[in-house]
């Protein structure tokens, strides 16, 4: 399976004084896209609310290769690189759609909480459901 692609088109008060989208705005479109991957799986943030669940970030790793203007279309693809007991590692890159380069990566380590925000053991039926999100699926 291919990573789970998301279209994000840059807005004005996202960019810097060089017409280039503001670093921490490349943050937020790697979140929207974790949350637009999860509602493709059948796993809103707001589904596991009603569970008493949370998918929170504990790391986040980013590396800034290029950067993107307001007049780029941009791909974020997000994948699970790697699933663990209790915290799952995904993958997400920017690209610039018209011509597939990579401008922005990131490394993230996610985890799951109760309502509470106390560290928990992701039930089965999510781990099986964030496995579709892998690049090892079928």
């Amino acid at each position: 399976m291919p990573a789970h692609q998301t279209t994000i088109i840059p807005r004005f008060g996202e960019l810097d004084p060089y017409n280039h989208v503001n670093h921490a705005a490349y943050v937020a479109y790697f979140e929207a896209a974790r949350c637009v991957a999860l509602d493709d799986i059948d796993m809103s943030l707001s589904d596991l609310s009603e569970r008493g669940l949370q998918i929170v970030v504990t790391k986040l790793e980013v590396k800034f290769r290029e950067p993107a203007t307001a007049r780029d279309s941009l791909i974020v693809e997000t994948y699970v690189d790697e699933m663990k007991r209790v915290s799952s590692t995904w993958k997400q890159q920017i690209m610039r759609e018209s011509d597939s380069r990579t401008l922005v990566q990131a490394e993230l380590t996610l985890g799951v909480c109760d309502s509470q925000g106390k560290p928990t053991k992701p039930p089965a039926d999510l781990n099986e459901s964030l496995s579709r999100l892998s690049n090892d699926a079928a």
